[in-house]
């Protein structure tokens, strides 16, 4: 069954715990996974790839840590999850459109149905923002 990972889960709490009102906008990795009992090493690693993909950006200081660059009204889930782990896919042959990628390509009879899901899932994760679930 179709399943976010860890890194995307713990990445989406975080981004999510940012966007709620009453949180306040910037927030240290430490009160982060302290707060949600996320392990800090991991969720730093995850942070720094939002930072580099320019949804997060870092304050530095006493007061410091992580804030939103991008408005929640208009960042996607699909947006944070490909930041943090790239796009995912159903199947393997999600990723390329050639019958190299699979040496069952020509007989397939689960590619058309599950890229049809994965279309699904996709739009899905790209019209839903940060927004509709804080």
């Amino acid at each position: 069954m179709f399943k976010l990972s860890k890194k995307v889960e713990y990445g989406l709490i975080a981004v999510k715990h940012m966007a709620t009102p009453g949180e306040g906008c910037t927030s240290s990795a430490k009160e982060i996974a302290e707060k949600y009992k996320i392990p800090y090493d991991l969720l730093s690693k995850i942070l720094q790839k939002l930072k580099k993909h320019e949804i997060l950006d870092s304050v530095q200081g006493t007061h410091g840590g992580y804030k939103l660059l991008r408005d929640p009204k208009e960042l996607t889930l699909a947006q944070i999850f490909n930041a943090i782990e790239g796009e995912s896919y159903i199947l393997d042959c999600g990723k390329h459109e050639d019958s190299e990628a699979c040496s069952i390509y020509e007989t397939c009879i689960l590619s058309s149905p599950l890229k049809k899901i994965q279309r699904q899932i996709n739009s899905y994760f790209n019209s839903t923002t940060l927004a509709e679930i804080v």
